[in-house]
């Protein structure tokens, strides 16, 4: 099973202001709207997803539920970061773990659920959480500790190390924290008019899919070439299947998000 990794530039700041406060007080939808200039369509997304949240069970994992869903908010607001299969919670080097803040260490405890992995555990889920100060200290070592290096650009490999950076700076930039997360965004690589995200597509950074549409026809024409096929015989062929299934409390597709959506790759490559 592949996974559509996701980097959330977020202060833990505004994981309370825009996620948090609003499980509280969903009423305030409201005024972030008007003053993050968010449309109505997306408005109703944001609410669907604090209704989810809401609706969240101490029972349940705070990565599937909370996590996962403050990486959608963030996407209403602000450029998330798309990277196909690569994701810092795959690692198993602990140098990596001293750059992760965990859920339980700013997140009020009555806001967290009894079941916490603090990583990506399977799909729609958030994964390992960098505070803004860590951003910068990873930015860092990756420039100088060629261990750090070394790790992220096998994590990062086929030119995905280029998307991940750009996400670390972004966050650098803004005095911002960076979160993981899996499935916000799917990529259809053969058809991007054809792409789905739970938040806001707009907002998603174009390298991200580009590569992977890049690197999908690249597979094709290799295997064409390995079977001597003619060329541009498999894709027309080629069918892209899921295989995990969609969580029901995030589920806002609808015939106007469709509509919404359609020719949106198409328009925002030119």
């Amino acid at each position: 099973m592949g996974f559509d990794i996701s980097y959330h530039p977020i202060s833990e700041e505004q994981i309370n202001a825009w996620y948090f406060e609003l499980i509280a007080n969903p009423e305030k939808i409201e005024t972030l709207a008007s003053e993050y200039q968010i449309d109505d369509f997306y408005k109703t997304k944001y609410q669907d997803t604090i209704n989810a949240g809401r609706e969240t069970d101490q029972n349940d994992y705070f990565d599937k539920t909370h996590g996962f869903f403050i990486a959608v908010v963030q996407g209403f607001f602000e450029t998330y970061f798309y990277v196909r299969g690569g994701a810092l919670s795959f690692s198993t080097n602990t140098l990596l773990d001293s750059y992760y803040k965990k859920w339980e260490e700013f997140i009020p405890i009555a806001s967290l659920t009894k079941k916490i992995q603090n990583k990506l555990i399977e799909n729609y889920c958030s994964g390992v959480y960098i505070s803004a100060d860590q951003v910068i200290r990873l930015l860092e070592d990756y420039h100088h500790n060629p261990e750090i290096r070394s790790e992220l650009d096998q994590l990062f490999s086929e030119g995905r190390i280029t998307i991940f950076l750009k996400a670390l700076n972004f966050a650098k930039e803004r005095g911002l924290g960076l979160l993981e997360a899996t499935e916000v965004v799917e990529p259809q690589p053969f058809d991007l008019n054809e792409s789905k995200s739970y938040s806001n597509l707009f907002n998603c950074d174009k390298e991200g899919p580009l590569l992977y549409q890049t690197t999908a026809f690249e597979q094709i024409k290799d295997i064409e070439q390995r079977n001597g096929l003619p060329e541009n015989e498999i894709l027309p062929n080629v069918k892209v299947e899921k295989v995990h299934v969609d969580p029901a409390e995030t589920d806002t597709e609808n015939t106007h998000e469709i509509s919404k959506k359609k020719n949106f790759w198409k328009r925002l490559f030119g």
